[in-house]
Formats: structure tokens, sequence, C-alpha cells
């Protein structure tokens, strides 16, 4: 049995849409960054690339790399469970909360768990995703990002 955790920030930007867990959200400012800038998907990611000694995201797909510019973290988390499945591993659960004062994300919590198995080849019992506000405190709290977690049980 191997644990993983993992973390992502991303500032809020005008100009791009919303996607968190692989859905996009109706919401006045996207996240800033060098793929579609899926907080939740990226901190899933790392914690799984994390429990099977995989090096970091970053590692795997670089912001250098032109290649991985404007990509769908969807496809990104896809490779990852690629990866982890040539190493000898299978998932066997993985558990996540979103950080952000707004926008409310509990209509959405169901539909980024489905995406989020989709993208792994899990049933949605095995992914939980959560989401919280941080009561208005630090940079989440003002509004300025979203930040996400993720741990995982690889078998």
């Amino acid at each position: 049995m191997r644990i993983g955790i993992g973390f992502d920030v991303h500032a809020f930007t005008v100009g791009r849409p919303l996607v968190l867990g692989g859905v996009k959200i109706p919401y006045k400012l996207g996240l800033a960054g060098h793929s579609d800038a899926d907080v939740l998907l990226h901190a899933v990611a790392d914690a799984l690339l994390g429990a099977a000694a995989e090096h970091d995201l970053g590692y795997h797909f670089p912001d250098t790399d032109s290649t991985w510019a404007g990509i769908s973290s969807g496809k990104i988390l896809e490779r990852v469970g690629e990866i982890i499945g040539q190493r000898g591993y299978r998932i066997v659960n993985v558990d996540s909360v979103v950080i952000a004062q707004r926008p409310k994300l509990s209509p959405y919590i169901e539909e980024m768990r489905l995406a989020i198995a989709s993208a792994l080849n899990v049933t949605a019992a095995q992914v939980s995703v959560k989401a919280t506000t941080t009561e208005k405190l630090g940079f989440t709290g003002r509004g300025e990002g979203i930040a996400a977690k993720a741990i995982c049980l690889l078998d």
C-alpha cells in the first residue's frame, strides 16, 4: 500500500473559464496557469505521482514545454493514471478538498467526482471531493485564488 498527498494553488484571472475537477463552473473569473489550471486535478495527479514515487506534475508536464500549454488537466490526469498502472499500482481511493471562498461549489461536486473517476478509470465510489472556505481568511478568503489538497491510496 502506498499513500500520496498533493497540493496546488492558482490565482484568479480574467478571460479564462473556471475549470475545477474537470467541470466548467460558471464564474466571472478563471484560474491562471500553463494548462487549464484545474487546481483540483493537479492536486489529485500530484498525490498519485507521489504515492508511486514518480516525481511531481512539473516533472512530467513542465510549463516550459509548449506541448502542455492550455491542455485539459483531464488529459493530464488520464496520463498520470496510465503511469500509475504501468508501475503496477491500482488506485484504491482518492480524497480531496477544494479551498475557495467563492464560487459556491456544492452543486458541482458529484459531477467532479464522476469526471475524476472517468479520467482515472475507477468508480465514483473511489473518489471523494469536498469543498470548504477559509472563512474569508488568507488569499482564498479574499477571493484571490483557489487551492486544493488531495490524498490517495494505491495498492
